[in-house]
């Protein structure tokens, strides 16, 4: 815990067998109170290693649902344990565990409500790797938002992040996509809602064993990013009402 904070760090997974074991050694243990393993119906040995490992909540999904569905799961997860601070991690090792007390030491004082592990800041995107195309994609589509959402983000596409429970209980994401455009879609709402975002330095490691969207995923997300955008700036200027920006409370 942090400031008496019960932190919860919660792993989508999907394929993640060969990684998991380094992600999972890097949790630190002394802060995190909880791990929570979702796995969307893996092809490969990602439950029997998330037993090995002895994570002890480990929930199966029994057909693939979707990232966004695993989220979902995750949150739900984590808030019935009585989470405080919820870390989402991608258990592919592209982002560190080693951050996590940063991230939730912004959280657990009061000062910011989410922070993202920011991959655009210190220029770690392509010092890790990240596809020449993806960069150019992320930097474009940041800007698009930016401009539509009034705000000033690195990127909107990491899938690093600490959120405080008010938020996960404020905004409602069980109405938002099962697919890859969830995480956009709940920056939108956390935006529309009237949190603070923090977002910290982090690396990112590319390799052959982390998870990446192909081509064809990247602009069928990308399309979304900018009908969530629009949304957004539709929803503010009173055009139109969106039940993913109803919020829960």
């Amino acid at each position: 815990m942090i400031e008496g904070k019960k932190i919860v760090v919660v792993l989508p997974a999907f394929n993640a067998e060969k990684t998991l074991e380094q992600t999972y050694h890097e949790i630190p243990f002394d802060i995190v109170d909880d791990v929570i393993l979702v796995d969307d119906k893996s092809k490969d040995e990602t439950v029997q290693k998330a037993i090995q490992l002895g994570i002890k909540k480990i929930i199966l999904h029994e057909e693939n649902r979707g990232y966004g569905a695993n989220q979902k799961t995750c949150y739900d997860e984590a808030l019935k344990l009585g989470a405080d601070i919820i870390v989402m991690l991608h258990p592919d090792y592209q982002y560190t565990p080693k951050l996590i007390p940063s991230m939730a030491s912004l959280i657990a004082s009061g000062v910011y409500s989410v922070v993202l592990g920011s991959r655009i800041l210190g220029n770690g995107a392509l010092k890790g790797g990240m596809p020449v195309y993806k960069y150019l994609f992320n930097r474009i589509l940041t800007l698009f938002q930016n401009v539509l959402m009034g705000a000033k983000l690195s990127e909107y596409h990491t899938g690093f992040r600490a959120y405080s429970k008010e938020v996960l209980e404020k905004i409602n994401y069980k109405n938002n996509s099962n697919d890859f455009v969830f995480d956009n879609q709940v920056l939108a709402q956390i935006h529309y809602a009237g949190f603070e975002i923090a977002e910290i330095t982090c690396p990112t490691k590319y390799a052959d064993d982390s998870s990446s969207i192909n081509l064809k995923n990247s602009i069928t997300y990308g399309l979304g990013v900018i009908h969530t955008s629009f949304q957004f700036f539709f929803q503010k200027l009173k055009i139109s009402n969106y039940e993913i920006f109803n919020s829960n409370n």
